[in-house]
């Protein structure tokens, strides 16, 4: 076992195209170190519906020059395959660690296999990548990213012609392909043959951003603008200018690109701390809100004044706020969510006559709805112009965001109001999560199996009225490793974390309100529901 393993590591050292990751692997061969060497070579990293993302380092577990090839190489395959041969992949990146050199060898992997390669001109919002695909006519594209993860991490996305991500399954189809190829030496990799984007690209994002906005409406709410150390900064400053708003306050400690996120333990604005530095700022500046990218400028978060100080609002909230919005500017099409995210925008859609669909987990399935108009995922995804980028997009959800705050403003109201009108409408929706991250991935399986094996029966107080497994699939939705549990004025669904090593809970109850006075109380009530439920749900996981 321990001399296959050194053969294996000398094998891939031999083909490593990156003197870091050789240095590094070359030291573990030296110094026999084989607990760090079987972590890297017990399989490979898995290539499936998000790509890859993973921890940077050496060998076939890590996100390396080697792995990024072998997968270029194996999208080259299927898009040959699939009748696309000569076609255009666009890539784009962030600003981590690797992209840059990743996002090279991928234009390099395409030229190589006879098809056509573009790269952004630099690090850009996911986004603007997601526009650039339909917009060029191009058969596919790659984002180098791992969004919010920690920042050891990195990540490889995949886009096919209609601007989606990939589902299955072509995601099986591409990892396939990858495994099989044999050797990186197998690879052609040229030294030029690419084009390097100017910024047409990016001015024709830029031009389709104002179509998210109403002509002639206000534009008139301040904002404190954080980029969470990441790529988003240029292109929303750039945006908002266009629109008209005022100049948003940065937050200067995380305005540039960084990929070391010098000041969060986790560059996503939901992590506790991550938005501390803005909530200085907009104390310091007193702004109608706070919004935050995440550092691939895909998500968009914002925050508002509730009482004496600033609070973020959640993912489902902004969802509601953003729809009610386009509701009521006459927005017609279909609204769309993931089944993790709040009930109420079913609600919203049902009570102004447009259709509603729910999606799995994903940007890759709400972008794929016929007849999309608006979509949004509780992790503070929101897709707000189908038409142009068919994925979330933090840049337009802000812009658009920023118009609702200045229209209620122009009426002497806020974002708060709006939500307390939404609760005595519909309800008062209340969602939380309980989110468990492990270091050992057998515990996620065996709190899904003890679910499966001993269903709870009620939750709070609450009797399940249906219980669903969703591996099984719906009339609705395909398979997918997950439990939805219905109650009696309450959901809940289980699963593992399709990017992080999380087993997810998602909670959501509603408290009927008969007028803004009974507010309060149905805001108590939903609190102490959550709670009981989040107990009682952790007791029945074992976690």
């Amino acid at each position: 076992m321990h001399d296959d393993l050194i053969a294996r590591a000398k094998a891939w050292l031999a083909e490593d195209p990156d003197p870091e990751t050789r240095d590094e692997l070359a030291k573990l061969i030296d110094a026999c170190d084989t607990q760090e060497l079987s972590a890297r070579f017990r399989g490979t990293l898995q290539f499936g519906t998000a790509g890859l993302r993973g921890e940077l380092g050496a060998g076939p577990m890590r996100m390396n020059r080697g792995v990024v090839i072998r997968a270029a190489a194996g999208l080259a395959a299927y898009l040959k395959k699939n009748g696309h041969a000569g076609g255009l992949v666009v890539v784009g990146y962030d600003a981590r660690h690797k992209s840059a050199d990743f996002a090279r060898d991928t234009a390099a992997v395409m030229t190589g296999a006879g098809l056509r390669a573009a790269v952004l001109p630099r690090p850009l919002p996911t986004p603007v990548l997601a526009f650039a695909i339909r917009h060029l006519g191009a058969v596919a594209g790659v984002e180098v990213t791992a969004s919010h993860n920690p920042p050891r991490d990195n990540g490889y996305k995949v886009y096919l012609g209609d601007g989606s991500q990939i589902v299955p399954p072509a995601d099986a189809e591409i990892a396939a392909e990858i495994d099989a190829i044999a050797s990186l030496n197998d690879v052609p990799r040229p030294d030029t043959g690419w084009e390097t984007l100017d910024d047409t690209v990016l001015e024709a994002y830029l031009a389709r951003t104002d179509a998210v906005l109403a002509p002639g409406s206000p534009r008139t709410a301040r904002t404190v603008y954080t980029a969470m150390h990441g790529v988003g900064k240029d292109v929303l400053l750039a945006a908002f200018a266009r629109a008209g708003f005022p100049e948003p306050a940065l937050v200067a400690e995380q305005a540039d690109p960084d990929p070391d996120f010098p000041t969060v333990a986790f560059p996503n604005p939901e992590e506790p701390g991550a938005m501390d530095l803005a909530f200085a700022r907009a104390r310091a500046t007193d702004p109608d809100l706070v919004i935050a990218n995440d550092p691939d400028a895909d998500r968009c978060a914002v925050a508002v004044k509730d009482g004496g100080d600033w609070r973020m609002l959640r993912g489902d909230e902004v969802g509601a706020l953003l729809a009610a919005h386009l509701v009521r500017r006459g927005a017609r099409g279909t609204f769309a969510e993931s089944i993790v995210s709040s009930s109420l925008l079913g609600r919203i859609a049902e009570k102004a006559g447009l259709p509603y669909e729910e999606t799995l987990t994903g940007f890759k399935w709400i972008a794929r709805v016929d007849g999309l108009r608006y979509g949004y995922e509780e992790a503070l995804g929101y897709c707000v112009d189908p038409e142009g980028v068919r994925d979330k997009d933090g840049i337009t959800a802000a812009l658009l965001i920023t118009e609702l705050a200045s229209v209620l403003k122009e009426e002497g109201r806020t974002l708060l109001d709006l939500l307390d009108d939404l609760a005595v409408e519909h309800g008062l929706h209340a969602t939380d999560q309980l989110s468990v991250r492990v270091e050992d991935l057998s515990l996620i399986a065996a709190a899904m199996r003890r679910l499966r094996e001993q269903p709870p029966t009620e939750l709070a107080g609450l009797s399940i009225v249906r219980a669903e497994d969703l591996t099984l699939g719906t009339d609705k939705l395909p398979p997918t490793d997950g439990l939805r549990y219905t109650l009696d004025g309450a959901r809940v669904i289980v699963r593992p974390s399709g990017t992080e090593p999380k087993l997810k809970c998602y909670l959501e109850v509603v408290v009927p309100v008969a007028t803004p006075a009974g507010l309060p109380a149905a805001r108590t009530r939903a609190t102490e529901l959550l709670d009981a439920v989040k107990r009682d749900l952790s007791a029945a996981a074992g976690i």
